[in-house]
C-alpha cells in the first residue's frame, strides 16, 4: 500500500525542491491530505498549545461532555448512532475578526499561545497556498487574491476532544465529511489515534506523528482548481481508550469572496471545459450547513443551478 504523503518543508530550500514540489503535487491530486514536517512552528509552543488544552479540557469541556452522554443516553446505545458525534468542541474565530476575549472559560495563558500559534499557521496557510499556485502554474498570489474578497480572509480554528467511547462500533467522533472551506491545518494528537480519510473506496489512517501539522484540502480549492485538486472524505473513528485532541485552523475565502475555476486552468484543459460553478462563498456556506454530511457533488449543483445571479469581477492580481 502507498505510504501517506509526509513532506519535509526543509527540503524546499536545497536541490531537493523540485522532488518535494512534486510530492506536494501528487498529495493534492491523489490524496487531498498530508503531513508536514519542519514547518517552522516552534515545538516548544506546540506543546504549550497541547498542554493548555487537554488542561482546559479537564477543567472546563469534560463535565459538560458527561452530563451530555447522560442526557442522551448515548453510553447505552445499542444500534448504530448516525445523527450526532462524539466529540466536545469549542470554536475560536481569528479573522476577520477575533473573538477569543470573548470566550469566557480560555485563561490567559491559552489565550496568548493559541494567539501565537494561529498568527504562525495563518503565515503557513499562505505560504502552502503559494506553494500550490506554483504547482498549479498560477501566478503567484493568486489563490490568496481569491480568498480574500473585499474583508480578507476567514480564518478560524475548532478545538476538539475525542473521549474514550464504549462503543467506538455504533458511533462515530465525527461522521464522514469533506470540509466546505479552502486550506485546512491540523494539529493532532500523537498518540491518540483516529482520523482517518477516503482512497479508492477504503477508509486509511491519518498517522498521528508528533509536531506534525497535517494539511487538507477544501471543497473550494477543488472548485478553483476545476477539479485537479479534490477535497477528500474524511471521519474521526473513536477509541475505547485514550482522549484524542484535535485543533483544525481553517483558511477559509471572505465571506464575499467569489469563487470560480482559474481561467488559467480551464484554458489549459480545454476539452474539459468549466467543471464547477461561480458562486458567493458565503452562500456555499449556507448551503453545506444543512448538508455537511452528505456527498459534495449535489452542493455544486445546487450552487450551478443558482450561478446566473453571481456578479462577477476579475481578479486582480497585486
Amino acid at each position: 500500500m502507498e505510504a501517506f504523503p509526509v513532506i519535509d518543508m526543509e527540503k524546499l530550500n536545497g536541490e531537493e525542491r523540485a522532488a518535494t514540489m512534486e510530492l506536494i503535487k501528487d498529495a493534492c491530486e491523489n490524496w487531498g491530505f498530508f503531513e508536514l514536517t519542519n514547518h517552522g512552528i516552534s515545538h516548544d509552543l506546540m506543546d504549550a498549545v497541547e498542554k493548555l488544552t487537554k488542561e482546559h479540557y479537564r477543567k472546563c469541556m469534560e463535565q459538560r461532555f458527561k452530563e451530555m452522554v447522560a442526557s442522551q443516553g448515548l453510553e447505552a446505545a445499542q444500534s448504530e448512532i448516525n445523527d450526532r458525534d462524539w466529540e466536545s468542541t469549542f470554536f475560536l474565530r481569528h479573522l476577520p475578526v477575533s473573538n477569543m476575549s470573548e470566550i469566557p472559560d480560555l485563561d490567559e495563558d491559552y489565550r496568548k499561545a493559541m494567539k501565537e500559534f494561529v498568527a504562525d499557521l495563518e503565515k503557513l496557510a499562505e505560504q502552502l497556498l503559494d506553494l500550490l499556485c506554483e504547482n498549479l502554474g498560477l501566478e503567484k498570489g493568486y489563490l490568496k487574491k481569491v480568498f480574500y474578497g473585499s474583508k480578507g480572509p476567514t480564518f478560524g480554528t475548532k478545538v476538539s476532544n475525542y473521549p474514550p467511547c464504549p462503543k467506538p462500533e455504533l458511533i462515530k467522533g465525527l461522521r464522514a465529511h469533506t470540509d466546505a472551506g479552502g486550506i485546512i491545518l491540523l494539529f493532532q494528537d500523537d498518540k491518540v489515534s483516529g482520523l482517518q480519510l477516503l482512497k479508492d473506496g477504503k477508509w486509511i489512517d491519518v498517522p498521528p506523528m508528533r509536531h506534525s501539522i497535517v494539511i487538507n484540502v477544501g471543497d473550494q480549492l477543488e472548485v478553483i482548481t476545476n477539479g485537479k485538486y479534490k477535497s477528500v472524505m474524511h471521519r474521526v473513528v473513536t477509541q475505547p481508550d485514550g482522549n484524542r485532541m484535535s485543533i483544525a485552523s481553517f483558511y477559509n475565502p471572505g465571506s464575499d469572496a467569489v469563487i470560480y475555476p482559474a481561467p488559467a486552468l480551464v484554458e489549459k484543459e480545454a476539452e474539459k471545459g468549466q467543471v464547477y460553478p461561480k458562486f458567493v462563498f458565503e452562500d456555499y456556506m449556507k448551503l453545506y450547513a444543512g448538508l455537511k454530511f452528505q456527498a459534495k457533488e449535489p452542493r455544486f449543483e445546487a450552487l450551478k443551478a443558482m450561478e446566473s445571479t453571481v456578479n462577477l469581477d476579475p481578479i486582480a492580481i497585486v
